[in-house]
């Protein structure tokens, strides 16, 4: 009911996106979508999966990261007017996650760590609370990270649930790093020495 193939791609699944690390500004009845990326893989996916929601978008480089942006389009408008209140962007009440919005936020912001997967934020802490309860309210419970811990994010552990955030954001894009993705199995293995002989 809830996971990336369940529906057809939509302008709202960039939610996902606006959860992480992503920005969204208005222009008169137009908005645009930023977002900053610390792979090149990420980059091709996302655009491409912005383009399969008929939004066009172009990247550059961003020293070691990369910028994505959105052209200005009407189709965004209603995004901006959700999580715009006075210039300051929070989740609009009744926030929630499926699949598909998951899908976008872990390709730009997802990371695997030995004991589980981080999902990164944006740098404004007052919507992490309501993104909390909407990882919650889908099974996906997590750990908040401060800076210090490698946050601002949050981390999702345990086999049963990223094995849920696997089912939830389906299989990976062909260009994606197996490490990552979360597969059903959980999180991927801490790679050990093999003991001498």
């Amino acid at each position: 009911m809830f996971g990336a193939e369940a529906a057809e791609p939509a302008v709202a699944d960039l939610a996902g996106l606006l959860a992480g690390p992503g920005e969204v500004v208005r222009m008169g009845g137009t908005a645009r979508l930023a977002i900053v990326l610390d792979d090149a893989w990420r980059v091709h996916v996302l655009v491409a999966e912005l383009a399969r929601r008929g939004i066009s978008a172009t990247w550059e480089p961003a020293g070691e990261q990369y910028a994505v942006r959105t052209s200005y389009a009407s189709t965004l408008a209603p995004l901006a007017v959700a999580w715009l209140r006075g210039g300051v962007q929070r989740p609009p009440a009744g926030f929630h996650l499926n699949g598909r919005r998951l899908r976008l936020w872990l390709a730009a912001a997802g990371s695997a760590d030995p004991s589980g997967f981080r999902l990164g934020l944006g740098a404004d802490e007052g919507g992490w609370a309501s993104v909390g309860a909407a990882l919650a309210a889908v099974g996906l419970p997590g750990v908040l990270l401060d800076a210090a811990a490698g946050g601002p994010a949050y981390r999702i552990t345990g086999r049963r649930r990223v094995a849920r955030l696997a089912e939830l954001v389906g299989d990976p894009p062909p260009t994606v790093p197996s490490t990552h993705w979360p597969t059903p199995s959980g999180p991927p293995p801490t790679p050990v020495s093999a003991p001498e002989r």
